[in-house]
C-alpha cells in the first residue's frame, strides 16, 4: 500500500489529521476521541446519535472502545513519515518555469500564481484554498465533489449533493468560512480566558515568590536578632556566675584566714596546757609531801587563766561565722535584675522595629515572667535557723 494511502487510511474523517487516540464505534468506523466526542456532545441535544461516517443511527450515546492496535499502526506511522515542512508548490499552468503557487482551485484541481489567479475563474463553484496537494482531503467520500459546507447537526465537512440530498438534507448548514469564523471566536474567546488565567497565575507567582523571599528574609534577621539576645543574656550569666563564684571564694577564704589564725592559737595553748599538764604530772608523782606542798603558788592562777583562754576561744570559734549568705543572694539577685532589664529593653527594641514578626513574636509580660521565675527559684535568699548551711528558697 502507498504511502499516501496509507495515511488516507489512518487519517480521522472529521479532523482529516492522522489518528490521535482512536476509538471505534459500534459500527466499526473509528475516529479521534476528541473530535468524535465533540460531535456527541453536539447530538445530546437532539438525543439522536449518528455515526459521522455511514449515519448509522444509535438509541443512546455509545461507548467508546479505545483501538490500541489502530492507535499503534497511526504513531508508528507518525514516527517514520515526520511532519515535513510543505515544499513549494508549483502552478499549474507555468510550464515553462517553476513558479510557486498562491492558492489551489479545488474545483479545476490546479494550483494557481498570482498571474493565473487574476483570470481565474470568480465563480462560486470555484473554491480557492491554500496551495495544496492533497485535494482527496478536500472532496466528499461519497459524491466526490469539493466539501463546501458544514453540517452543525453532525459537526462534519459536506458537499452540496450531502446537503441537498444526501443524509444531511434538512440539517443546519453553514459554509465553510462562515462555520471557521465562528470556531475561530469561540477559539479567541476561550484563549482569551487562558490568557487571564494565565496572567493571574503568573501573577500570584509573583506575589508567592515576592512573600517567600520577605520570609526568607525576615526569618534571617530574627535568627540574627534572637541569637544575638540569647548570646547577650548566655553571657550577662557566665559573668555573673563568675561574679558570685568569685564573692563565695573570697568569703570562703576570708572565713578560712580566721578558722587558721584560731588553729595556730590553739596549737599554742594546747602547747601550753601541754606544758602545764607535764608540771603537774611531775608533782603527783613526788613522794615527798613538803616539796609538793612548795609547789609554785602561782599553779592555780595559771589553772584559772587557762580556763579563762579556753572561753575566749570557744567565743571565738562561734564568732568566726560561716558564708555571708544575704551578701551572695543580693549579688544574685541584683545581677539577675540587672539583666531582666538590659534583656527586656533589647526585646522590646526588636518587637518595636518589626523584627521579631508574628512568627516567632512572644509577648513581653511572658518573657518577664520566665526571668522573674528563674531569679525566685535560684537566688539564695536566707539561712536555716537550724543550720548554717545555705538554703534556697522562693522569694
Amino acid at each position: 500500500m502507498a504511502s499516501a494511502d496509507l495515511r488516507d487510511e489512518l487519517s480521522c474523517s472529521i479532523c482529516l489529521n492522522i489518528y490521535t487516540d482512536p476509538v471505534t464505534l459500534p459500527c466499526g468506523h473509528s475516529f479521534c476521541r476528541t473530535c468524535i466526542g465533540d460531535v456527541l456532545d453536539k447530538q445530546d441535544g437532539s438525543g439522536a446519535y449518528t455515526c459521522p461516517e455511514c449515519r448509522a443511527q444509535l438509541q443512546e450515546r455509545p461507548a467508546l472502545e479505545k483501538n490500541q492496535k489502530l492507535r499503534n499502526i497511526a504513531e508508528s506511522f507518525r514516527s517514520t513519515h515526520p511532519e515535513q515542512k510543505e515544499a513549494m508548490i508549483p502552478c499549474t499552468y507555468c510550464i515553462l518555469s517553476l513558479v510557486p503557487a498562491v492558492k489551489t482551485c479545488l474545483h479545476c484541481e490546479a494550483s494557481l500564481c498570482e498571474n493565473h489567479l487574476r483570470i481565474h475563474s470568480k465563480s462560486p463553484e470555484h473554491v480557492l484554498t491554500e496551495p495544496t496537494t492533497s485535494l482527496e482531503n478536500r472532496k466528499c467520500s461519497v459524491h466526490k465533489k469539493v466539501l463546501e459546507y458544514y453540517c452543525c447537526e453532525d459537526a462534519a465537512c459536506i458537499c452540496v449533493s450531502c446537503s441537498l440530498a444526501g443524509e444531511h438534507r434538512g440539517h443546519q448548514v453553514e459554509t465553510l468560512n462562515e462555520a471557521s469564523e465562528k470556531k475561530k471566536e469561540t477559539l479567541r474567546n476561550i484563549l482569551q480566558k487562558l490568557t487571564s488565567q494565565r496572567e493571574e497565575a503568573e501573577k500570584r507567582v509573583q506575589n508567592l515568590e515576592e512573600l517567600r523571599r520577605q520570609l526568607q528574609e525576615n526569618a534571617a534577621g530574627a535568627t540574627k536578632d534572637i541569637t544575638a539576645l540569647i548570646r547577650d543574656f548566655r553571657e550577662k550569666l557566665e559573668a555573673l556566675e563568675k561574679r558570685v563564684l568569685s564573692e563565695i571564694s573570697r568569703q570562703e577564704n576570708q572565713v578560712s584566714l580566721r578558722v587558721s589564725d584560731l588553729i595556730r592559737q590553739l596549737e599554742i595553748k594546747k602547747e601550753e596546757l601541754s606544758r602545764k599538764m607535764s608540771d603537774i604530772k611531775e608533782l603527783c608523782d613526788m613522794t615527798d609531801p613538803l616539796t609538793v606542798l612548795q609547789g609554785r603558788e602561782s599553779d592555780r592562777d595559771d589553772y584559772c587563766d587557762a580556763e579563762e583562754d579556753t572561753e575566749r576561744c570557744d567565743m571565738k570559734v562561734h564568732d568566726v561565722g560561716d558564708l555571708s549568705v544575704g551578701l551572695i543572694s543580693e549579688t544574685l539577685r541584683s545581677g539577675l535584675t540587672k539583666i531582666l532589664a538590659r534583656v527586656t529593653r533589647r526585646h522590646r527594641v526588636l518587637v518595636a522595629a518589626g523584627m521579631i514578626l508574628g512568627l516567632i513574636r512572644f509577648r513581653y509580660i511572658t518573657f518577664h515572667h520566665l526571668i522573674q521565675s528563674i531569679i525566685r527559684t535560684y537566688v539564695i535568699v536566707g539561712v536555716s535557723t537550724s543550720s548554717s548551711h545555705p538554703k534556697v528558697s522562693p522569694l
